[in-house]
């Protein structure tokens, strides 16, 4: 079983349909998925899908997006929203110096509120990071000499220095359909050198569908495609990938129950 650990089934793409696009994710092999927050004011709509099916969690946070329309999101509501049984992570948040839809110190002001939610409820933070490698890089070292927190580095596009910074710091790797494009070969070579362990795999629907699906619009059946791919990256099996990146998925986000062998 697969488990595609980031997307966003909340986005209107996928409302006329979502029923369909569940099967076809159970006809793929891709048996759950976790729906992420990208807004704290969007969070009923995340909290309705993960109670509608039985196999979708969510996650509650503010995107760096967003971090200028929510700049006074505090810990304790965090706390609060993150209480729900069904929600298993804080995030995504981080940097995005790519879009800069935020100003840097806003954005870097809210990632580090979401820091600390995460430190003080022990679930993992999803971490969004473009373009702010020294940055992101920086902002991690000082918030773990605070004080320890798990935390995922989603939809890895970054340079290996982060991803070694992140590996040093306890953190894990995901990697998304971005990983199947011709020009990813840099990408894929970091993909190699992440110890299993380590290792995600995600779609970040509907955006950034794998080869073959590329230019259309992305869904979690979609994952199974870069898995193809990150087990040729890792010479091993899909069976491996699926069964390593599954416990990966359960053991970081240790609110899910973990998969019966």
């Amino acid at each position: 079983m697969l488990i595609d650990s980031h997307c966003h089934l909340d986005f209107p793409e996928f409302a006329p349909e979502l029923d369909a696009v569940m099967s076809r994710a159970a006809q793929a092999g891709v048996g759950r998925m976790i729906t992420i927050g990208t807004h704290v004011a969007r969070y009923e709509s995340y909290r309705a899908i993960a109670e509608r099916y039985d196999n979708v969690w969510f996650t509650v946070g503010t995107h760096p997006h967003r971090a200028h329309e929510e700049p006074d999101t505090t810990v304790e509501r965090l706390l609060e929203l993150a209480s729900h049984p069904r929600c298993i992570a804080i995030g995504e948040t981080g940097l995005d110096y790519h879009y800069d839809k935020s100003p840097r110190d806003v954005a870097e002001r809210v990632f580090r509120v979401h820091i600390a939610a995460a430190r003080r409820s022990g679930l993992p933070l999803v971490i969004h990071s473009r373009d702010a490698d020294a940055d992101m890089a920086r902002i991690l070292r000082d918030e773990m000499g605070q004080g320890t927190f798990k935390a995922l580095l989603h939809c890895f596009t970054s340079s290996r220095a982060l991803a070694m910074t992140g590996l040093e710091l306890g953190l894990s790797v995901s990697f998304s359909g971005v990983l199947t494009f011709k020009n990813s070969q840099e990408l894929r070579d970091i993909a190699r050198d992440i110890p299993m362990d380590r290792l995600l795999v995600e779609t970040d629907a509907p955006f950034l569908a794998p080869v073959p699906h590329r230019g259309k619009r992305n869904e979690p059946a979609f994952v199974a495609a870069t898995a193809a791919v990150l087990a040729e990256v890792k010479s091993a099996s899909t069976a491996d990938i699926a069964r390593a990146t599954t416990a990966n998925v359960t053991r970081l986000f240790s609110k899910m129950p973990a998969v019966a062998a």
